[in-house]
């Protein structure tokens, strides 16, 4: 199909739109982004450090884990004490936290790093999307491709910037306390009132049914981009026999064209249904993976990360604006925040699964269960359908 520049100014206009709409949501998203970008080049160097083979390493990855688990059942009452300010304050938090996985040495200290990492990300996260979700119900438009696609360019940016501070010996530490500094000059940015109150009072009257089968495929989504985001760089540095820059740009790749395939989701999503777009963006994502599984060089590799990022940037947010679209306003924040403890879960047990299927069978075997997991989009789609999402 022939993009026109009339379709590519549409898109544009439809993406700053959102954007203008959302743009203290849309800061706290690229904050995030940051950081984990920047994590994900350094994952080599932190593994390196800490002295784990793969599997321990992933083992130690399901630090974030526990620590998104804690804090996303209590998000939705933090929110409601900070108002305004809580999406700064989950800022500042994070900015605190990434600190300490560029200075720990020891697993047990990076263990305690990541959960820490988890609890301040997954406040941030669970507050920006109430925000997004708020904005959206307001305005009556989608803005969620838009933001999540401002998380993933600002991802891409900051593994790529990684990746030249690695060629240049900049250590972790010195690089996430520059971020921080960073941080600190947005707070007064990021103050926002929210627009619904929220009753996690009451989790009895979630439709249960929605707030799982939207976490499922939420779930698979950033199971994906986790398993990209953790040991892209790792495949194109080990198996491939990359350099480090060669390796931060897997993660790069992946980032870039989430950003593009976010930010012209955000207009085919005013077009089509939800459910068809997962459906299209599920069958890319797949072929993607599978360029991965072959690539002979890192080129291939790279064509693997960008068409898997294509096609997966688009299915986690639309699996949390459906989420926010079919539960009741007062209860959007609460329903929002258990389809969050679904999902992120999924993103980062991810790597720790990939670690244990490449300690026994390589980082090929990995991706080629990714392939397999992103499949089970199929059956999650019809039976939302089936419920008139």
């Amino acid at each position: 199909m022939r993009v026109t520049q009339g379709d590519a100014s549409a898109v544009a206009m439809s993406v700053l739109n959102a954007l203008r709409l959302s743009h203290i949501p849309a800061l706290a998203f690229a904050i995030l982004g940051l950081y984990w970008g920047s994590f994900a080049a350094f994952v080599p160097l932190l593994k390196e450090r800490v002295g784990a083979g793969d599997a321990l390493f992933g083992l130690l990855l399901l630090g974030t884990a526990c620590g998104l688990a804690t804090t996303m059942w209590f998000a939705p009452v933090v929110d409601r004490w900070l108002g305004r300010w809580s999406m700064g304050v989950s800022a500042l938090a994070l900015a605190v936290a990434f600190l300490l996985p560029g200075v720990v040495t020891s697993p047990t200290g990076f263990f305690l790093a990541m959960f820490a990492c988890g609890l301040a990300s997954g406040l941030t996260d669970v507050i920006m999307n109430a925000r997004v979700s708020d904005l959206e119900a307001q305005s009556g438009r989608s803005l969620m491709n838009a933001n999540h696609g401002s998380f993933s360019l600002a991802y891409a940016v900051g593994a790529f910037a990684t990746g030249l501070a690695r060629e240049a010996a900049v250590q972790p530490g010195v690089l996430f306390a520059v971020l921080a500094l960073g941080v600190l000059l947005l707070l007064r940015r990021l103050r926002m009132e929210p627009a619904t109150t929220s009753d996690d009072t009451t989790p009895a009257s979630l439709p249960w049914g929605i707030v799982i089968l939207c976490g499922a495929v939420v779930l698979i989504a950033f199971m994906s981009e986790a398993a990209v985001e953790t040991w892209s760089a790792l495949h194109v540095e080990r198996t491939l026999g990359g350099g480090a820059a060669e390796g931060a740009f897997g993660p790069t790749m992946l980032g870039l064209t989430m950003a593009v395939g976010r930010f012209g989701g955000q207009a085919v999503s005013e077009r089509l249904s939800d459910t068809s777009v997962i459906l299209w963006a599920t069958m890319l994502a797949v072929a993607g993976t599978a360029l991965v599984v072959i690539a002979p060089v890192p080129l291939v590799a790279y064509l693997g990360f960008g068409t898997m990022g294509l096609g997966i940037s688009v299915i986690g947010p639309l699996g949390l604006a459906l989420v926010g679209r079919l539960v009741p306003p007062t209860l959007r924040t609460v329903a929002i925040s258990r389809t969050a403890v679904l999902g992120f879960l999924g993103f980062f047990a991810a790597p720790t699964i990939m670690g244990f299927v490449s300690e026994g069978y390589g980082l090929r075997a990995a991706f080629a269960a990714v392939a397999l997991l992103l499949l089970l989009l199929l059956p999650l789609v019809f039976a939302l359908r089936r419920r008139g999402a």
